[in-house]
């Protein structure tokens, strides 16, 4: 079954920087887009970012663009979201989404158990 397996979270300051990760099994990860979306505390689920499958197009949430990056390893079954420059309203639990086709953005059928990120001084 689909397995998606985030880490690389933890605390940072503001002006920090994080890199996380998700490990992806049991499907052909390089055959869908991937995506990363996140959960603030009382809030609902914000789309952050999306990669197509081959890491040729990608998209942002207006709130981190010019900050995080997304990419991925097909080689190695891996999505990763470099975040620089951290905000304290970045602080969240961050999902790996699956996408439903090898260029769904957004639309996503299964993610991962999520990972904190705290940004605070």
């Amino acid at each position: 079954q689909v397995q998606l397996v985030e880490s690389g979270g933890g605390l940072a300051q503001p002006g920090g920087s994080l890199r996380l990760s998700c490990a992806a099994s049991g499907f052909a990860f390089a055959n869908y887009a991937m995506s990363w979306a996140r959960q603030r505390a009382g809030q609902g689920i914000e789309w952050v970012s999306g990669i197509d499958n081959d890491g040729h197009d990608m998209d942002y949430a207006d709130s981190v663009k010019g900050r995080f990056t997304i990419s991925r390893s097909n080689a190695k079954e891996t999505l990763y979201l470099q975040m620089n420059d951290l905000k304290v309203e970045d602080t969240a639990v961050y999902y790996c989404r699956k996408g439903r086709r090898w260029n769904s953005l957004e639309e996503y059928d299964a993610w991962g158990q999520g990972i904190q990120v705290t940004v605070s001084p």
